[in-house]
């Protein structure tokens, strides 16, 4: 299957990675292809510039945001909150309608450092506005509780015992989603309903970061008991 993968952080990277070793054609898109190419700081969390990666992953292909929307049957939002709206409108709606993507961004504000606050909650999600401005993409939210080595890798907690959800409008993209996530060895997932629920999922990153903060690792994740 044709995916693409919307931001080149760690993110973009580890969907990315995992969907090559399953066998995928995927593209990464950027907004500068040759900046990117040309870039040699690591990021904040020390992770290689993307030059390094990619030499370790040429089976990548890398293109513009509408290269890459256009390349695909299934797209992964993974650009940052602040860069979602503008990455989706480089896309290209006619690139992007009748496509599923799979949202995993949250609307985390950090100008005032850590701990971010958040630019949408409580009565809107991103999630929601995504799906408002191009209604006729299969918006579906995902990934967005936990960090990028679970995301593609569940097991390598509890044995993958834990939670992940999915909110959307599409019963058909959800059950794709669901497959998809099934295929990285999610078990437990959730399905919270409409899209509205993203709202749930992106305010319980407000708890996510906190637990950052007293646990001083990023290798953790929700459980619901029932």
């Amino acid at each position: 299957m044709k995916f693409g993968i919307l931001g080149s952080g760690m993110v973009g990277r580890g969907i990315a990675a995992k969907l090559v070793e399953q066998g995928n054609d995927v593209m990464i898109g950027t907004r500068d292809v040759d900046a990117l190419m040309a870039s040699t700081a690591s990021d904040f969390m020390g992770n290689p510039p993307f030059p390094v990666w990619h030499a370790q992953n040429s089976g990548v292909k890398v293109g513009s945001f509408a290269e890459t929307a256009a390349h695909s049957e299934v797209l992964f939002n993974a650009t940052n909150g602040y860069g979602s709206l503008p990455a989706l409108s480089q896309a290209g709606e006619s690139n992007l309608n009748g496509k599923l993507l799979i949202d995993i961004s949250n609307p985390l504000d950090f100008s005032q450092g850590m701990p971010p606050t958040m630019f949408i909650s409580n009565t809107d999600s991103l999630g929601e506005q995504i799906q408002r401005t191009y209604p006729r993409v299969k918006v579906v939210k995902s990934l967005n509780t936990l960090t990028a080595a679970l995301m593609v890798n569940p097991g390598l907690l509890a044995d993958g015992d834990h939670t992940i959800f999915v909110s959307g409008n599409d019963s058909d993209a959800k059950a794709q989603t669901t497959e998809i996530l099934k295929s990285f060895g999610w078990h437990d997932i959730i399905d919270l309903g409409d899209i509205t629920t993203a709202r749930g999922t992106e305010m319980l990153v407000a708890l996510w970061l906190r637990l950052l903060g007293v646990l001083q690792t990023p290798m953790f994740s929700f459980k619901v008991v029932r």
